[in-house]
């Protein structure tokens, strides 16, 4: 009785990934620029995908769109001052987290049609932020944003790697200190839960030379009012000593979809509600030596909308992909007319 229960656990369906589920690339850098990785995907309101490519030192960064549609991928912002995370708001403008090194450190937004950039903020109380890293906006207009620093020499001003609420009147209020290096982020369906992914890896590159020991590696989750305030929160998911969590994105039914940078199991990490690790998306070879150069680390994550709406995308090293899942992806903003 127990094999023939072993066999039935066995075959049971995975609830998210279809079976065979394989990555397509859709593009892959081809200027000759060194290092850096690509990053931020976002969907916009006609379906297309943008995302950042993301360089090291005074190289440019850039923001690019892709369309489904032609299969397209072209330059919308060919200085895009280290432009990481984004996402479009409930009005359809892009609205970018600008990170250091170079960068703008702050958040912008893009207006499609001028490509006009106007700085929403770029410092808390006179004090220029870290470097904004991920963002996720809420069907008001209110943008929760992560402000952690994984390299530039640009001196830090703040005391804290924070998490920052921004209004819909321009204010702004830094939600918690209770991250170490809080960085991808993202809000659950019923808008009561926000996630944090907690990803400190030690030294951030402001002083040259300097060593510190890599950190928390955790998915914190948030108890959120209805003014976007938060608690204390708790652990989700604990990477424990290993690479954790980059971005990440949601689906319908609150399952989180983390990109999981461990050399020995880089892939998309698929959790519930609950915790429980429900699935996983390999984007690279497991086991990789971390001494050597590690391929298919993934950054961030999101899902389209409309016929797009169970085709993930995801950043991975310099690249771009999807692969077909089972369910509807979570859009917190409404694009798409996302179901709950």
């Amino acid at each position: 009785m127990f094999a023939v229960l072993l066999l039935c656990v066995a075959a049971e369906p995975n609830p998210v990934l279809p079976e065979g589920a394989k990555l397509e690339k859709l593009y892959s850098r081809t200027r000759p620029v060194k290092g850096g990785l690509t990053e931020g995907p976002a969907v916009a309101p006609d379906g297309s995908i943008y995302f950042t490519d993301i360089t090291q030192g005074k190289e440019p960064s850039e923001i690019l769109r892709y369309d489904p549609k032609s299969g397209k991928t072209e330059v919308f912002i060919a200085d895009a001052r280290k432009a990481n995370g984004l996402m479009f708001d409930p009005q359809g403008r892009l609205v970018a987290c600008e990170g250091a090194d170079h960068g703008g450190r702050a958040v912008v937004r893009y207006d499609l049609k001028t490509k006009k950039r106007t700085v929403i903020t770029d410092n808390y109380k006179g004090k220029r932020y870290n470097a904004p890293n991920d963002l996720v906006i809420d069907a008001k207009g209110r943008i929760f944003f992560s402000d952690p620093r994984y390299g530039g020499a640009e001196p830090r001003e703040l005391e804290h790697r924070a998490v920052y609420r921004i209004d819909p009147d321009g204010s702004v209020t830094q939600i918690t200190t209770a991250t170490e290096k809080p960085n991808g982020i993202i809000l659950s369906p019923d808008g009561k839960t926000l996630y944090v992914a907690d990803h400190n890896n030690g030294s951030d590159g402001i002083v040259p030379g300097e060593k510190s020991a890599p950190g928390a590696m955790k998915i914190l989750a948030f108890d959120l009012d209805e003014k976007g305030n938060v608690g204390e929160p708790r652990v989700l998911y604990d990477f424990g000593k290993g690479p954790g969590c980059d971005g990440m994105t949601i689906d319908v039914k609150g399952n989180l979809y983390l990109t999981s940078r461990d050399p020995k199991r880089p892939g998309v990490l698929v959790l519930d509600a609950q915790g429980k690790e429900i699935a996983f998306l390999a984007t690279g070879a497991l086991n990789q030596d971390p001494t050597k150069p590690v391929v298919g680390l993934p950054s961030n994550v999101v899902f389209g909308i409309g016929e797009d709406s169970k085709t993930l995308y995801i950043t991975v090293d310099v690249s771009l992909y999807r692969v077909k899942l089972k369910i509807d992806g979570y859009h917190s903003t409404g694009i798409g007319a996302s179901k709950k």
